[in-house]
């Protein structure tokens, strides 16, 4: 599993040209079963997202296609970490290690 912690880079004026875009990458990110969830963060410098994937490299090739970063309004740091515990409603996700 994977937590993809995003920091904008530009004016919140930038960031916010570029959303709509942003926000159907996510969409389709969902409907591939990769993103399980995601958000800004307070204050609004940035946003998380939660995904699951057993390869990271693929999972940086998708954050560099995010539309955030090819448009320079974000940078990201994706961080692994096994799931051994999780909430019931996250129990298909739960690794063992």
């Amino acid at each position: 599993m994977f937590v993809l912690e995003l920091s904008y880079t530009a004016p919140l004026d930038h960031v916010d040209a570029v959303l709509p875009e942003h926000v159907v990458w996510l969409e389709k990110q969902y409907a591939a079963g990769v993103f399980l969830a995601s958000g800004r963060k307070n204050p609004r410098d940035g946003g998380v997202i939660l995904a699951v994937g057993d390869d990271r490299a693929a999972i940086e090739r998708l954050a560099a296609s995010d539309p955030f970063v090819v448009e320079g309004v974000c940078a990201y740091r994706i961080t692994e970490f096994i799931a051994t515990k999780t909430a019931d409603a996250l129990a298909a996700y739960r690794q063992t290690l």
